[in-house]
């Protein structure tokens, strides 16, 4: 009988084990210059023999200038954002971290980009580009795919809709339409000339103004989800008819609007003026909220309630329309009560005092002037910029919030973020993916998570000289875990959306909050075991037939420690998309570690006992705390 014991009850020694080195800089690299351009079209990808290849040689040389790929005008704006960036490191001292490793880059921007870790084949594929053009090219492959459509739709239905606040079926309708709203269209598959570009302003501006049948309408369950209590009664208790105050009182969707698209809380001025900044006062939040006050559902309003009345509710069964009553809120008054008792009134008015002239009337009147005001004024830019950088790096140009400008909350690059924004809405109509390209290829986004005594400091994060760490968000999470296994419960589209939904029920308790908001990380292997840990992801590992490990073991098959320090490459790439280091080469492939007792006589199945290694070791690599962090 084998002296091995089952990975169950080694679990705490072998975590300790097989502890990992976090981020590692193999490659110190000069200041890259700024990016050149060149015609990805032209370029052939660098051929190598993968039978040639030395595993533990470097693929990634030590001097290298990034050269730019992909569409027109990023060059310019990548420049600027190089230019100001860095010369505020020259204003305070800094200096920045390293060029983090390709490897590095890789996994960051695979998860960033489309939501997932990097894939064995993308890999190969990357480092068959030469060094240079690699990650620009890299970012136009993650720009081109419906991955990235499906991973920014999973990050716009939660802001939008919440993930526990919305039923089911209503986030799903929100995603399919976000997610076909994202993608780039063609002529015909044939043609290179584009049909359709992603334009931020006409996805704003569905989301407010928006229509019909939810089924058909994705889009409208924006409003639906945030509509308020019903005003039927005023402050005596008398009946209120929706000629006057509308059926709804629409306050969340208007303080959700605001702070969104604008990005201004406006929820702080809704019973007061705001304590801290002057500029904003209550008025201005029922002027926005009078911009609502003619929506009518109908066919009723989707709950949870109502979910669970209709166990699960088919998608035929979730039908709500979103329309607009011209006759309700007719004169297009609102009242808001002071501090003081005082009853005040204003109509339809937007932040900068722009009011309807004329008053519209019909279908969505009010709502699509509302629009209009919001995605021509300077915030709406700035808040999704503001929004995607803070995604990209860990934090935003405001230190505080994302999404609350203010004096009380100051810009750390004003000229820089000034600049994007008016080019980003000026100059590309909003289009999500161009401002993406910028960020992904500046050489900010491009330095290691490894800090020096120049930029180590919490208040030295405002300059962006090194990379933060950033908790995967559950989504991220459950589809990485599906990449580095190969799960078969992956491949089917049906099972996967249902052990999907599984997990993210737990998940969220322990990584968010029902208003959208991520909550770090910050725990051990064995706590993120507690996590993560499936039957699904161990049937997974163990599947002899299907799977990363399988595979591994096919190319590798276990049967003895040379051929299992082989496997240990692809284990690691497979999971933490790098090969391992040689410290831990040596660690993992100790015998005092696999053996766990000095002396302990080879096992009597070598097989069974080597197969057993690899799925501990690759257990043990995705309950690791590196496995867990986006750095």
């Amino acid at each position: 009988m084998s002296t091995r014991f089952h990975w169950r009850q080694w679990l705490p020694c072998a975590a300790g084990a097989c502890a990992l080195l976090g981020m590692v800089v193999l490659f110190a690299a000069d200041t890259p210059a700024q990016p050149k351009k060149i015609d990805p079209k032209k370029i052939e990808p660098k051929k190598t023999d993968p039978k040639k290849a030395d595993p533990k040689k470097s693929e990634e040389p030590k001097h290298v200038v990034d050269v730019m790929v992909g569409e027109g005008g990023s060059l310019a704006q990548v420049a600027y954002i190089n230019e100001q960036i860095e010369k505020v490191w020259k204003e305070n001292k800094i200096t920045p971290s390293e060029r983090c490793t390709d490897y590095e880059f890789l996994r960051r921007a695979h998860l960033d980009i489309v939501g997932r870790i990097a894939k064995l084949e993308e890999i190969d594929r990357f480092f068959k580009d030469s060094p240079e053009r690699r990650r620009s090219m890299l970012i136009e492959r993650l720009l081109e795919g419906e991955e990235f459509a499906n991973n920014w739709a999973n990050i716009w239905t939660t802001l939008l809709l919440t993930r526990t606040g919305t039923p089911k079926i209503n986030q799903e309708q929100m995603h399919e339409w976000l997610t076909d709203m994202l993608i780039e269209k063609r002529e015909s598959a044939k043609s290179d000339k584009l049909s359709y570009v992603p334009d931020w302003s006409k996805i704003a501006t569905e989301l407010l103004a928006g229509s019909g049948d939810s089924n058909e309408n994705g889009n409208v369950n924006f409003i639906l989800a945030h509509l308020g209590d019903e005003v039927n009664k005023d402050r005596k208790g008398a009946p209120i008819n929706p000629s006057e105050a509308g059926k709804y009182e629409l306050v969340p969707v208007t303080s959700r609007t605001t702070r969104l698209f604008l990005g201004l809380r406006t929820q702080c001025v809704q019973c007061h003026d705001h304590p801290f900044n002057g500029e904003w006062g209550q008025h201005h939040f029922w002027g926005i909220n009078a911009f609502f006050r003619q929506v009518d559902t109908p066919n009723g309003r989707p709950t949870m309630m109502a979910q669970k009345k209709k166990k699960g509710a088919m998608p035929d069964k979730a039908k709500y329309v979103l329309q607009d009553d011209p006759g309700f809120n007719s004169k297009g008054i609102v009242s808001y009560e002071r501090r003081s008792g005082v009853l005040l009134y204003t109509d339809a008015t937007f932040l900068d005092g722009k009011k309807l002239t004329p008053p519209p009337s019909g279908k969505a009147g009010r709502r699509v002037e509302l629009a209009k005001f919001i995605t021509h004024s300077p915030y709406f830019a700035k808040a999704f910029v503001n929004r995607t950088w803070g995604h990209f790096f860990g934090r935003s140009f405001t230190k505080d919030n994302v999404d609350d400008f203010g004096e009380h909350n100051p810009v750390s690059h004003p000229e820089l973020f000034d600049k994007l924004s008016d080019d980003w809405a000026k100059q590309y109509n909003h289009n999500p993916k161009m401002l993406i390209r910028w960020i992904c290829n500046s050489r900010a986004y491009g330095l290691s998570s490894v800090a020096n005594e120049s930029n180590d400091k919490q208040e030295d994060e405002a300059f962006f000289a090194r990379m933060l760490l950033k908790a995967m968000t559950p989504e991220q999470l459950f589809e990485s875990l599906m990449t580095a296994t190969a799960a078969k419960i992956g491949q089917d589209k049906g099972n996967k959306a249902k052990v999907r939904e599984q997990w993210l029920n737990k998940l969220i308790v322990n990584f968010g909050d029902d208003e959208g908001n991520e909550g770090n990380f910050n725990g051990t292997v064995i706590q993120a075991l507690m996590l993560m840990n499936g039957q699904d992801i161990n049937d997974a590992i163990m599947d002899k037939e299907t799977g990363t490990a399988s595979r591994v073991m096919k190319i590798y098959p276990p049967s003895n420690a040379a051929t299992a320090g082989r496997a240990m490459d692809l284990l690691f790439k497979a999971s933490l998309n790098r090969p391992p280091t040689q410290r831990e080469l040596d660690k993992i492939m100790n015998p005092k570690v696999y053996n766990f007792r000095p002396g302990t006589p080879p096992p009597r199945d070598p097989v069974a006992f080597w197969t057993g290694y690899y799925q501990d070791i690759f257990w043990a690599l995705l309950n690791s705390n590196e496995f867990i962090l986006n750095h």
